[in-house]
């Protein structure tokens, strides 16, 4: 490994993500090694003029009105086929991924999850380099953030009955 490039972070293969060109601050996306490419779900897309795309993103799979309306310009289409065989033309689009300390930018296919869990799968090309991931456990990068911030934060202290 080279000494300039930082050790990998490890990941669980479930983490919450951020995606902040498009102002989602965490997501829930499920690592997916056995995908090439990420994919994200989104309702509704739609072709509009200088090769872009306009797309709703939804956040969460019980609570439908929690979802950003987005445009990315189209930076190609692609041809998927998914673990049950069926195949797909998506278009996909760049976008910066955050985990934890590590900010890249990634190729994002925008397809139908809305049957899946996880509003997002990591794919291969997402994480080569940069993550480690620790098959057994879900939210090891985040619950690394989260500690971070919960020592960051001062504790008021109690007043107990006998104080007052």
């Amino acid at each position: 490994m080279d000494s300039s490039k930082q050790t990998p972070l490890t990941i669980g293969f479930v983490e919450y993500v951020a995606l902040p060109d498009w102002g989602i601050n965490r997501l829930r996306a499920k690592v997916d090694t056995g995908a090439r490419t990420s994919a994200l779900h989104v309702s509704s897309m739609e072709e509009i003029s200088g090769n872009r795309l306009k797309f709703t993103i939804v956040l969460d799979r019980k609570r439908h009105h929690r979802r950003v309306e987005c445009e990315a310009p189209i930076a190609r289409t692609t041809t998927i086929r998914s673990s049950n065989g069926m195949v797909e033309k998506r278009y996909v689009v760049h976008t910066t991924l955050q985990i934890g300390s590590v900010r890249k930018t990634i190729d994002v296919s925008l397809t139908s999850r809305g049957r899946m869990i996880y509003r997002m799968l990591l794919g291969r090309r997402a994480l080569e380099e940069d993550f480690l991931i620790d098959a057994g456990k879900r939210f090891v990068a985040s619950e690394q953030r989260l500690k971070r911030v919960k020592k960051k934060k001062k504790k008021k202290p109690r007043h107990t009955s006998e104080e007052e």
